[in-house]
């Protein structure tokens, strides 16, 4: 199901779309890639492969809203991938879910202000009764343009933070290390991989649903007694990644590594990859790998610098996480944003999600501080 919101006067060769139905949303593929290329600021996470295969697994029957803004010629130029949820508010929030480090809308760069201004209005239009809630919103997202534009109260705040290096090849990285006794620890790590004969293969697309049910296998052998994700160990989940990473493949937004000793697959790591950003997004390793001293974050880190093309993509990012073991190599601590967005007769939802966001920052904030005293 469609609705169409004709754009007014400020973008008057381009129209907007409430799509509502699952299988128009699947028909969106050709174009909403397109788009994607496009994109500058879009993250993996905003590709349409992702999306849809994250409302296949997580998506509620009547819940989809995506706005679509086409061109003169049909083509699309904006896309806001979101759903309808009513609690603990009534909102529009992105599709993507919590096991999405990065949530956007997708603009194209070459009608970008135009664009940003019929998704605006569509959003407008669409959200009546509803607070617009992005979360998680990287630094520089293309949704900034669209809330530049917004008429109505609107408000931003910190969301999570996220690790990133530059992406440059591995003995650069090495190089950004504090000392030289550093730099030395970490090639002889990578000498000891080395020395154990540690191979590295890039999987085939026709390979992968085999590679990520050894990945998941792992990955819960490696948390096995420990406090894990426990998404990651759900059907769903698995159902997810395989359906999504498949064509992000054969697109060349994702890569599937798979690591091996003697023949024996010990890890698997699994990267996506936009235009401008690389991420290792999940792995798996065997505990053999730390019996045998194998420092398995230099051995995937090593991998992912060569994905992220020699400083093409630009930034490798250790994803949503501010833990200890990521500041070795000296990343800069990046802040996702939140962004609400809210009509005047949906102002009072507003105020209530920055009330509930204030409460549950402090409550961190108490915790942190609660967590270091128990260090001192």
């Amino acid at each position: 199901m469609t609705a169409t919101y004709p754009a007014r006067t400020a973008t008057p060769a381009l129209g907007a779309e409430l799509v509502t139905d699952e299988e128009a949303f699947a028909a969106l593929a050709p174009a909403w890639g397109r788009l994607f290329g496009r994109c500058a600021a879009a993250t993996p996470f905003q590709s349409h492969a992702w999306l849809y295969s994250w409302w296949l697994s997580y998506g509620r029957r009547g819940r989809l809203r995506l706005l679509v803004v086409r061109d003169a010629d049909a083509e699309l130029v904006a896309v806001a991938p979101l759903m309808l949820v009513r609690r603990p508010l009534p909102a529009l929030v992105p599709l993507g879910g919590a096991i999405s480090d990065y949530a956007d809308v997708l603009l194209d760069d070459d009608c970008g202000a135009r664009a940003a201004g019929a998704l605006a209005e569509a959003l407008a239009e669409a959200a009546r009764t509803a607070l617009i809630d992005f979360r998680e919103v990287r630094p520089g997202g293309a949704v900034e343009r669209v809330y530049d534009r917004w008429c109505g109260p609107r408000r931003t705040t910190s969301d999570s933070v996220c690790l990133e290096l530059p992406a440059v090849p591995m003995s650069e990285l090495i190089a950004r290390l504090p000392s030289s006794k550093s730099g030395q620890r970490a090639r002889a790590k990578l000498r000891r991989l080395a020395a154990l004969g540690v191979e590295r293969r890039t999987v085939a697309p026709e390979e992968v649903a085999g590679a990520l049910g050894r990945l998941l296998e792992l990955h819960r052998l490696q948390w096995q007694g420990r406090k894990v994700t426990n998404e990651h160990l759900h059907p769903r989940f698995r159902e997810h990644l395989v359906r999504a990473v498949g064509p992000m493949v054969r697109s060349g937004n994702a890569v599937v590594t798979e690591f091996r000793i003697d023949g024996e697959v010990v890890a698997v790591d699994l990267t996506l990859l936009s235009g401008s950003l690389s991420g290792g997004y999940l792995y798996g390793a065997h505990p053999v790998l730390r019996e045998r001293k194998a420092d398995v974050a230099v051995m995937l880190l090593e991998a992912s610098a060569e994905h992220g093309g020699g400083g093409r993509r630009g930034t490798l990012s250790l994803l949503r996480g501010d833990e200890p073991y990521k500041h070795h190599w000296r990343p800069e601590r990046v802040v996702n944003r939140r962004f609400l967005m809210a009509r005047r007769r949906t102002a009072p939802l507003l105020t209530a999600a920055l009330c509930d966001a204030t409460v549950r920052q402090r409550g961190r904030e108490v915790l942190h501080r609660w967590r270091e005293r128990g260090q001192d």
